[in-house]
């Protein structure tokens, strides 16, 4: 008998990541959920608090917390040998950790600012990868593995004040597409879903850096003319994970209420 398909998805908190595992738990998934569960001094919002990590594995019998930063690629390397120990091997990596700095135009932003920016929403993404990939290949052929990295509108349209967030997540497509390349012939696939404004704490942090109390104003130019849900983003993810997603490599699902349309 075989057992559940199984997944390590970092940023699990809250937000898509928490919605994300909800999707793959719902659907009989194991998930090793992932997330720093503290603040941190160079970003300047509250982030996922140890609380709603652990009430998330309470929900599901085969959800399992760790807390750890994916700057700490050890520590990221112990949540994939906890999946592969518990579980029995991995199937899917999801790279949903990310902060979002700005509220400047790219001359003024600081190295502070450009380093956590980068240290945490892009190398976050190669350390999983580091850590995710082999455990991925250590499934026997024909495998269906999947790395799935969160990156953004933002990696795709400029936006204003936003410029090293940008930048870091246009490097997040093109580690996905390298990733891609390197994998290709295992059957493991490398993606990125890529959303637009979604109701999220980062979208609120984003209003605030706006100086905006209506987050709603920051999807005027999605075509769905609303934020989107969580939930929404996370059935794309979910499907990325899929062995029904075969055919899509080194590309990008827009979950992004058409903004790039």
């Amino acid at each position: 008998m075989t057992g559940p398909k199984v997944a390590v998805v970092t940023g699990a908190a809250r937000g898509i990541g928490a919605a994300t595992v909800r999707r793959l738990a719902g659907s009989g998934w194991a998930v090793v959920a992932v997330d720093r569960c503290a603040d941190d001094p160079e970003v300047p919002y509250p982030l996922a608090e140890p609380g709603q990590l652990d009430a998330l594995a309470e929900e599901f019998e085969l959800v399992r917390a760790v807390r750890a930063d994916v700057r700490d690629e050890q520590a990221l390397s112990t949540a994939v040998d906890l999946a592969e120990r518990e579980f029995g091997g991995l199937d899917a990596a999801v790279a949903g950790a990310a902060v979002i700095l700005g509220g400047a135009p790219v001359w003024e932003q600081t190295d502070a600012q450009w380093r956590t920016l980068l240290d945490v929403d892009v190398l976050g993404v190669a350390h999983l990868a580091r850590t995710a990939v082999p455990a991925l290949l250590r499934r026997p052929e024909p495998r269906s593995g999947r790395f799935v990295a969160l990156a953004s509108a933002a990696a795709h349209r400029g936006l204003w004040r936003l410029g090293a967030y940008c930048a870091a997540k246009h490097a997040v497509v093109g580690l996905v597409r390298g990733l891609a390349c390197d994998l290709r012939g295992t059957g493991v696939n490398a993606l990125a879903v890529s959303p637009g404004s979604t109701r999220t704490a980062m979208l609120r942090a984003t209003a605030g850096l706006y100086g905006l109390t209506d987050v709603d104003t920051l999807a005027d130019r999605q075509l769905t003319e609303r934020p989107l849900e969580p939930e929404e983003v996370a059935a794309v993810v979910a499907w990325a994970c899929s062995a029904d997603s075969v055919s899509v490599t080194g590309s990008v699902l827009h979950a992004d209420g058409g903004f790039t349309s």
